[in-house]
């Protein structure tokens, strides 16, 4: 089974390489790496040269945002297996392709979910806080719950079915895909009990009280335009709970 993985960045010089590396690295063969780069100043398109032969497409020009450079990669994705890998993130070990192409075929499944752990810039060795799939349920997304979109793996018919990002959205365009995914249809999915992607803090969802503002006002508005019923303390509701993440990281 083919995968494609979708790269995204602007001026992310600093952590690029990190991210590129780890694709470079899995052990699964049949993997198609496309990076869209929004016209970087900074130095990014250096990096993205000196990987330039295992990759399979690269795009460098201006886009209407991060869900515009997503679209694009759709556009160009071919695999079997569609995901996402940020700019600022990376694969926590070299068989996390390989394992999740496993599963998806041997189980006939439309998705695999699985855990993401946060690091500080300053520690990148140190998970401080690990984001868990394995509660999720399609239930939940009311709730504004939902599987970290970089260790979230969909079929292509999934993602053919689904179609593009919505552009409009700022920064919960990746929940209301997932609502459009999930939501009413009887995905046959399976949770991977581990952290398959480690990501650094201070991404644009999570970095500052107005963000979090944003974050959820857009979640609430992609529920209600899925028709699914929601208010504001439902989706509050949440923070709590993920308090829980920083006590369990392993």
């Amino acid at each position: 089974m083919k995968i494609s993985v979708i790269t995204v960045c602007f001026n992310n010089a600093t952590t690029l390489e990190q991210s590129l590396h780890s694709v470079s690295a899995q052990d699964w063969p049949h993997v198609e790496h496309i990076v869209i780069d929004g016209y970087s100043t900074d130095g990014s398109m250096t990096i993205i040269e000196r990987y330039r032969h295992q990759l399979a497409h690269v795009i460098s020009e201006p886009d209407n945002g991060i869900y515009d450079a997503m679209n694009k990669g759709l556009d160009l994705a071919r695999g079997d297996i569609i995901c996402f890998l940020n700019a600022d993130d990376r694969y926590s070990h070299s068989q996390v392709l390989s394992q999740v192409a496993l599963q998806m075929d041997n189980q006939q499944l439309d998705a695999v979910t699985g855990d993401v752990g946060f690091f500080r810039k300053q520690n990148p060795m140190r998970i401080i806080r690990r984001y868990s799939s394995k509660r999720f349920r399609p239930s939940l997304l009311s709730w504004g719950w939902m599987p970290p979109h970089p260790a979230l793996f969909l079929s292509r018919s999934v993602v053919e079915r689904v179609g593009h990002f919505k552009t409009y959205y700022k920064i919960a365009g990746d929940f209301e895909y997932i609502i459009r995914a999930f939501h009413g249809q009887n995905l046959r999915y399976q949770h991977r009990p581990e952290v398959l992607v480690l990501m650094q803090t201070g991404g644009v969802s999570t970095n500052g009280w107005r963000s979090k503002i944003l974050l959820n006002r857009e979640v609430m508005c992609a529920c209600r335009e899925n028709g699914l019923k929601t208010n504001m303390l439902k989706i509050l509701s949440k923070y709590p709970r993920k308090l829980l993440e920083f006590l369990i990281t392993q």
